[in-house]
């Protein structure tokens, strides 16, 4: 137990916090030592500081109920207890921007589930099996932080997991243009129907911001580092629409592609069910067996069914066809608090580990 690395978690009380906690219990690599919250949870047990609050399937684990909430205002009193931290905090961009840089400069790397430094040119926006290339960045960072070993590092918004890695393992085919329409679940909203009753039987079609999270972040994913900056892809250009539907967990995406080298269906397939990238080549502890698999039911993937493939860190891709107007149409699921938020966040810090840029202090 003592070789595994100490965690923080900052927000630890909130929907994603609670999903972190969850995910890492038992977790080879990691224990959660300490949890920090706003000072209004700040001074009881976990347990406490929930209450009735807790929105997960599984009981909250026991190792974590009598763990004392510090104020995660705190930094150095906080950072002072762990080797690094998971960031669900819920502030103004502008407070979280500032509130990871400074964990980061007392030497404390931060793997973040928030947007706020997502289009920070030195913080690597990682998808693990895609970019993994792009934790070079890191070095500038560091740099300009004026640290050794404190840095952040951030995953992207959920509702692109469902159809960027889709359109990456196509690349050979040059993807071009894209449309998409995503049908998000209220989970990613922190929500339960149990909280947003008004949402069982409904739909909203507009999630604040995320149209453009969802045009522009696959692009940043897609991108190189260049002269210690991540400059984003040109290509494709993505056109979106976000939709607020009545499910808990996952989020469902349904996209039209064309190609500039236009493929075969089989060939499609081919590349999806083979692709594998840096978590499944180092075995990382998280890391689904086989990434995205593609169904053949005309009706999959479904999210009743289907959201849980991988443990949630697996994408589901079905009904791909050719198009009257594209080249190509298809369905794309993933868990949106698993793959797309904490479980996401859980395998970036692996391959950071694994990497050597997250160590013992």
């Amino acid at each position: 137990m003592s070789e595994k690395l100490k965690v923080g978690i900052l927000g630890g009380t909130g929907m994603v916090g609670q999903r972190f906690i969850s995910l890492l219990e038992n977790h080879p690599w990691f224990e959660v030592t300490t949890i920090a919250a706003s000072p209004r949870s700040a001074g009881k047990t976990y347990e406490e500081a929930v209450g009735g609050r807790w929105k997960m399937t599984t009981p909250m684990p026991e190792a974590v109920k009598k763990i004392v909430v510090m104020n995660v205002n705190e930094v150095e009193a906080v950072a002072s207890q762990v080797d690094f931290v998971f960031s669900a905090v819920d502030m103004s961009k502008d407070e979280i921007k500032a509130i990871e840089e400074a964990y980061a400069k007392t030497e404390t790397p931060v793997v973040s589930n928030n947007s706020a430094h997502r289009w920070t040119p030195d913080v690597p926006m990682i998808v693990p099996e895609i970019n993994d290339s792009h934790t070079d960045v890191i070095a500038s960072q560091k740099e300009r932080l004026g640290t050794t070993r404190g840095f952040i590092a951030v995953k992207p918004n959920c509702s692109i997991q469902s159809y960027a890695p889709v359109l990456y393992a196509w690349r050979e085919f040059e993807p071009y243009e894209v449309v998409a329409t995503t049908y998000q679940a209220i989970s990613g909203a922190g929500k339960t129907f149990k909280d947003w009753p008004e949402m069982v039987e409904n739909i909203i079609p507009f999630i604040g911001g995320e149209e453009e999270k969802s045009e522009q972040e696959p692009l940043r994913v897609f991108g190189k580092v260049e002269n210690g900056e991540i400059v984003k892809a040109q290509e494709p250009k993505i056109t979106c629409q976000c939709i607020r539907v009545s499910v808990l967990n996952g989020h469902t995406a349904a996209v039209f592609v064309k190609f500039r080298k236009k493929p075969t269906k089989e060939q499609l397939i081919e590349k999806l069910e083979s692709y594998s990238g840096a978590p499944q080549k180092l075995q990382l502890p998280s890391a689904p067996k086989q990434f995205m698999r593609y169904m053949t039911e005309d009706n999959r993937p479904q999210v009743q069914l289907d959201v849980d493939y991988e443990n949630g860190m697996g994408i589901n891709i079905g009904r791909i066809r050719e198009d009257s107007i594209y080249d190509y149409k298809f369905v794309g699921l993933s868990h949106n608090t698993v793959r797309g938020a904490a479980g996401g966040a859980v395998l970036c810090a692996e391959l950071l580990k694994a990497k050597g840029f997250i160590t013992k202090k």
